[in-house]
C-alpha cells in the first residue's frame, strides 16, 4: 500500500457529545464525529468563502464571530484580513482546540486578535450580550444534518432569532451547509428578509452552500 493511501488514527476522545477522532491520510487531516465524517483539510473553498463573504457584506466588520473551530479554514480566513479588530471563536470541544494546537497548525490561534471560547455556542450567546458585526456559523454539517442532536436547534427559529439579536445593525449573518436546504432558506429568509445564496462545487456529491442575510442599518 502507498504509505500516502494509509489513514492513522491520531487521536480519539470521548465526549459528552459521543467520540471524536483524528485521523490522517498523507499530508490531510480530517475530523470524525460519532462514527460520521464531519470535515478534512483537503479542501476549504466554501469555508473560507464563509468569512469573506460575510466580511464583503458587511461595512465594519470589526468584530467577528466564528462559530466552530473545524479545521480552521474559516479561521485562517478571518485573520488574514486585516478588517476585523477582533475575533472571536467559539468552540465547543477542547479535544480539537488542543488538536490546533498540536497537530493542525496554531498559526490563527497565535493572532493576537483571535480569542477562542471553550463553549456551546447556543449557550455562550444567551448567556452574554455582546455584539458581532458579523457571525460566521459553521457548526456541525448545517441545519439538514447534523451529528450532534443539540446543534439542531441553532437553525431553528429560536436559534436564528437569537443569532440576530446579537448582530449589531448593519450586521451579517453567514451559514455553511454541506447541503441545500430549502426549509433552513426559507426561515433565514422570514427573519433577515433577503438572503444570498453561493453555492459551491465539490470534487464529489452535491455543492457546499453558503447564506449570507444582512440586517438593515437603522
Amino acid at each position: 500500500m502507498d504509505p500516502r493511501d494509509e489513514t492513522l488514527t491520531i487521536d480519539r476522545a470521548v465526549t459528552e457529545r459521543g467520540e471524536i477522532v483524528l485521523r490522517r491520510r498523507g499530508d490531510d487531516f480530517e475530523i470524525i464525529s460519532n462514527g460520521v465524517f464531519l470535515m478534512d483539510t483537503r479542501n476549504g473553498e466554501s469555508e473560507r468563502l464563509l468569512v469573506t463573504a460575510a466580511l464583503d457584506a458587511c461595512r465594519s466588520p470589526d468584530h467577528v464571530l466564528i462559530g466552530g473551530l473545524g479545521v480552521g479554514f474559516s479561521l485562517a480566513e478571518a485573520v488574514r484580513s486585516a478588517s476585523p479588530k477582533i475575533i472571536t471563536v467559539v468552540e465547543i470541544e477542547p479535544t480539537v482546540i488542543a488538536w490546533h494546537r498540536d497537530h493542525l497548525g496554531a498559526g490563527g490561534l497565535a493572532d493576537p486578535r483571535v480569542r477562542v471560547v471553550r463553549a456551546d455556542l447556543m449557550a455562550h450567546l444567551a448567556d452574554r450580550a455582546d455584539e458581532y458585526d458579523v457571525i460566521c456559523l459553521d457548526v456541525d454539517n448545517g441545519p439538514e444534518w447534523t451529528v450532534t442532536d443539540d446543534n439542531r436547534a441553532l437553525y431553528g427559529d429560536h436559534g436564528l432569532s437569537l443569532l440576530r439579536s446579537r448582530l449589531r445593525p448593519g450586521g451579517v449573518l453567514a451559514v455553511w451547509s454541506a447541503a441545500e436546504s430549502a426549509a433552513f432558506a426559507a426561515r433565514l429568509a422570514a427573519m433577515f428578509g433577503r438572503v444570498t445564496t453561493i453555492r459551491v462545487p465539490v470534487p464529489r456529491g452535491a455543492p457546499d452552500v453558503v447564506w449570507v442575510a444582512a440586517l438593515e442599518v437603522q
